[in-house]
């Protein structure tokens, strides 16, 4: 089938017969072959006539549905009439416009839920009479929450579809936020967290998808790293908001209720977007889907009917895998304890998971003013600060979606994580500059180290993200996004909840250099023995490499590493291998061209 899709479009001699033969035998919706994106596209782009044919087909099904009873509507029945919320554009491209506002304010109120409790900290717990133990409870109690929301998400999104999660998320969103700020007692605030938590874990995992599947093929990357940069940034609008709030009675009711804005007009937006076509495929809608389509994209110029057509054939083609690939018909999730590829492949994006959480990053961000007084800062100067990590972690975040591409992921890694390392060595260092003989010293100190760890750590992050998406199976890839989204609330739980208790047993230095500092070089040595390289690899050959056993992956790095420091010592810089980059892998690329040789 590979050679028949890459067959170059017919001459124009034989068009007359293409078009004859499509007349007498149209493609059916029921009758595309089943092949992988890969496929689907080089038969679209070869100019293959099934592609208008299919769509011819859908507008004819179309006509006669809106015949029936009306038609027109953004994801209902076949028969539904046009609704009230179902926005359209005269050109559907400006779809596109509405989608990356809708990423951006998705990523904003994710972002803004993590770091508002930063300020809220300097007045809460002596409001409601907190002891230590308590407070670390309702700090951690939203991704505590986070873990239940990403639980339900394979399940809510397989359910209801990625709108009505969306949805979802945004009523829990306005719920918590509104409990937050009437809270007159522990149990309030802690169960109005967990609730704003059920939000933030189900919403960061549907909005990243639902752009993937609405938006042109060209700008799906952009926007999914968009919505990256737009966390960072509504975390830097958290500790904006607390300043503003600063001097208002009340102020951290009024920090914390802040949010419920956002996800309010989130929610109103949200009304007015359609549901995702690629689910309404995938749940076997096609019309449904096409309707969709139609308006977001439209179907006028040829590169939105080749993606449509590609998006239905990897849809029945996916369906077809999951079928056929799982060794466990019944429970293919437990593939991942009984299926070397699919274990190495959970083992691996989830150690790259707790790296990105064990460090700090979070019980420092959510911390941040508390731990500005405690290096002299008083409340008001320590929530004015508290920008300076916040943006920091921002512009970290700029050059990850510039150059990670480029240099790829392990050299990224390798190079980010003894960064942001530095900046804990520095941080552990200014809490044993006396505050009493040398304030300045020590206030400026701590900055150095939070403004280098926050920048080196939000390039680093954005791993956290790339490398669970592209190393599972495709017939596991949900599960195993489950898996590591609830992994990565998990770990932030646990770290946010005994930071107060691991501060006063470690003492702040041994904390930061010691624990997370130790994290850090601990992982630092398993990326450059363990991590492959998936930089430029398609999935088919990212399959391969983890078919291998771990042995000849860390063998190859530690080659690589060897060369790497030859080339380094040698003034050969540039070369493959170098900053710990390995040399694409001989046998993957022999396996790959032993296979194509064979189809």
């Amino acid at each position: 089938m590979a050679s028949e899709a890459t067959t170059p479009s017919a001459p124009p001699t034989t068009t007359a017969k293409a078009d004859e033969a499509r007349m007498e035998q149209p493609v059916r919706d029921a009758t595309i072959p089943a092949m992988d994106e890969k496929d689907a596209l080089a038969t679209a782009r070869a100019g293959g006539w099934e592609v208008d044919a299919l769509v011819d087909e859908m507008e004819a099904a179309l006509a006669a549905a809106q015949g029936q009873g009306g038609g027109g509507g953004g994801g209902g029945g076949a028969h539904a009439g046009k609704g009230p919320f179902d926005l359209e554009f005269r050109d559907p491209r400006h779809f596109t416009w509405a989608i990356v506002a809708f990423a951006s304010m998705g990523g904003l109120l994710s972002g803004l839920d993590q770091s508002l409790i930063s300020g809220a900290n300097l007045y809460l717990p002596r409001d409601l009479g907190l002891d230590t133990r308590q407070n670390s409870l309702v700090n951690s109690a939203m991704p505590l929450g986070a873990v239940g929301g990403a639980l339900v998400l394979s399940p809510c999104n397989e359910w209801f579809g990625r709108r009505w999660s969306i949805i979802v998320a945004c009523v829990l969103y306005t719920v918590g936020a509104a409990l937050e700020a009437g809270s007159v007692n522990y149990g309030m605030i802690v169960a109005a967290r967990v609730i704003l938590g059920l939000g933030v874990g189900l919403e960061g995992g549907t909005v990243p998808v639902y752009v993937a599947e609405t938006v042109e093929r060209k700008v799906r990357g952009n926007l999914v790293s968009l919505y990256q940069f737009s966390i960072a940034l509504g975390e830097v609008l958290g500790y904006a908001v607390a300043a503003i709030f600063l001097h208002v009675p009340g102020n951290w009711r009024y920090i914390l209720g802040s949010s419920l804005v956002f996800s309010t007009i989130m929610f109103v937006g949200m009304l007015f977007l359609p549901e995702s076509p690629r689910y309404l495929m995938h749940k076997g809608r096609g019309l449904d889907a096409y309707k969709v389509w139609k308006r977001i994209r439209g179907v006028e110029d040829r590169e939105a009917r080749e993606e449509f057509f590609v998006m239905r054939a990897s849809v029945l083609h996916e369906s077809q895998v999951v079928a056929e690939s799982a060794v466990n018909k019944r429970f293919p999730w437990l593939d991942f304890f009984t299926v070397p590829r699919a274990r190495r492949a959970l083992v691996y994006a989830n150690i790259m998971i707790l790296l990105g959480q064990l460090t700090g990053v979070n019980a420092i961000m959510y911390y941040m003013s508390v731990l500005m007084s405690q290096v002299g800062f008083d409340d008001e100067k320590a929530n004015y600060m508290s920008l300076v990590g916040g943006g920091s972690l921002l512009l970290g975040t700029i050059p990850a979606i510039f150059l990670m591409e480029k240099y790829g992921r392990r050299f990224w890694a390798n190079t980010m994580l003894p960064g942001f390392f530095v900046g804990l060595v520095i941080i552990g260092a200014s809490y044993q500059i006396p505050l009493e003989t040398n304030l300045r010293g020590a206030e400026a100190c701590y900055l150095i180290g939070l403004i280098l760890y926050m920048s080196f750590f939000g390039s680093y992050a954005c791993l956290t993200w790339v490398v669970p998406s592209e190393v599972y199976p495709t017939y596991l890839r949900s599960y195993g996004m489950t898996t590591s989204d609830a992994l990565l609330f998990l770990a932030s739980f646990v770290v946010t909840y005994n930071f107060s208790a691991m501060q006063e047993a470690m003492t702040p230095t041994g904390l930061s250099l010691g624990f997370y500092g130790g994290i850090a070089v601990v992982g630092w040595l398993y990326q450059l023995l363990f991590m492959p390289e998936t930089k430029d690899k398609t999935l088919e050959e990212v399959d391969l490499l983890f078919q291998r056993p771990t042995g000849e992956i860390v063998a190859e790095n530690m080659r690589n590493m060897g060369q790497s420091l030859r080339n380094f010592f040698t003034g050969n810089w540039g070369r493959n291998g170098a900053a710990g980059e390995p040399i694409r892998s001989n046998l993957v690329a022999e396996e790959v061209k032993a296979q194509s040789e064979a189809v």
